[in-house]
């Protein structure tokens, strides 16, 4: 599901992980100081872009979104969808169609939590400093120890900043994801209705649980 890929893709930019396993010294030493200060911040909001590019299949599309992180709980809107998660129930509300799924969060590899994404993504990567284009940009290419739907990622990292400004994923499909980082503000203040949806606010949506 593109959504889900999006979503993924993005709490690992914010998140960005520590992988003990990695065989270059200072990529691990590098990512583990970005995980670290990104877990340091209360909140994290961010305005991005992605674009999706299959050569093969013609495609290239290009969106923009906003997400908003606190712990566990986040906000994501991004190409007529909206997802919100307050730690224990996720709402994904379809503009289009007036629609909103309910479905609980789970504790497993791919409950999509900032928090999980830090310690069950701790080990599975392999990665290295490739060169960059850019001299104010580290670039972190890594590569999953096991099999996985794609084949790897490049991280993009401001150097002075130590926080991630890009992400690029290749798939097994051929398909290439690239997020990049338009804003990014941190302990922005947030209240408990930013993580819930509230339906009053949407006359007439149709509810789906799916718990």
């Amino acid at each position: 599901m593109k959504m889900k890929t999006t979503l993924t893709c993005l709490l690992i930019l914010l998140a960005t992980l520590g992988f003990s396993q990695a065989k270059d010294p200072k990529a691990s030493a590098l990512l583990d100081e970005v995980s670290a200060k990104a877990k340091a911040y209360k909140s994290i909001k961010v305005d991005f872009s992605y674009t999706m590019v299959n050569v093969k299949a013609k495609i290239n599309e290009e969106k923009v979104g906003t997400l908003f992180v606190a712990g566990d709980r986040y906000r994501m809107n991004a190409a007529g969808q909206t997802i919100i998660c307050n730690g224990k129930t996720i709402w994904t509300y379809i503009a289009a169609s007036n629609e909103v799924q309910l479905n609980t969060l789970e504790n497993k590899d791919d409950a999509l939590t900032p928090s999980k994404l830090l310690t069950s993504y701790n080990s599975n990567f392999k990665s290295k400093i490739i060169k960059s284009a850019d001299a104010a940009v580290e670039s972190v290419e890594l590569i999953p120890n096991s099999s996985k739907n794609f084949t790897k990622a490049v991280l993009g990292i401001d150097k002075a900043k130590k926080q991630v400004r890009s992400f690029t994923l290749f798939d097994k499909s051929g398909n290439t994801f690239t997020y990049k980082i338009k804003s990014y503000v941190t302990d922005a203040p947030f209240i408990d209705s930013d993580f819930n949806f509230d339906a009053k606010k949407f006359p007439g949506v149709e509810i789906i649980d799916m718990r």
